[in-house]
């Protein structure tokens, strides 16, 4: 229940890669009558909880820049919903993780890394593809709040933003 009020709605599959637990499909079945289901487009069972917020699909999602590893990385069998295929990306054992993941209307656009120097601090947001005008916008928007947070001792701070990839 506590995955599902997280990262609903989910498959048992989805919930067994967060949990690392055998038989969950047994305790979907118990919990049933408590929870509320759909299909997503591939005809798949996705299990929520009945008063989970569920935005218009229409919705955009704001952008977000989430850390190396991030539970929306490691709470999903099936990534593809937020990842593409062709942007997949690896997530390493252990400190392996260097880059952060940018989300644009709830898709991973690209990577992003603080570089701190002596008098300041860099975010370097690396997009996939162009961005719009808007969106450039609202990552720098974000980019600065998430400067003020993890570069707050920092007396300079800028972003740049790379060449698509």
């Amino acid at each position: 229940m506590r995955y599902l009020a997280a990262f609903g709605p989910a498959t048992v599959m989805d919930i067994r890669t967060w949990s690392v637990l055998p038989g969950l499909r047994a305790v979907t079945e118990r919990l049933r009558p408590r929870l509320r289901t759909f299909r997503d487009e591939r005809g798949r069972e996705l299990f929520d909880l009945p008063d989970a917020p569920r935005p218009d699909p229409e919705t955009p999602a704001p952008v977000r820049f989430l850390p190396e590893y991030d539970n929306l990385l490691l709470s999903h069998a099936d990534r593809t919903r937020f990842m593409s295929e062709e942007h997949k990306t690896p997530l390493f054992p252990g400190n392996g993780g260097a880059l952060g993941y940018v989300l644009v209307d709830g898709e991973f656009r690209g990577t992003w890394k603080i570089v701190r120097q002596r008098d300041g601090a860099t975010l370097t947001v690396e997009p996939f593809t162009a961005l719009s005008r808007q969106e450039t916008d609202a990552l720098a928007e974000e980019g600065e709040r998430l400067l003020a947070f993890a570069a707050a001792a920092s007396a300079a701070r800028d972003i740049q933003f790379a060449a698509p990839a």
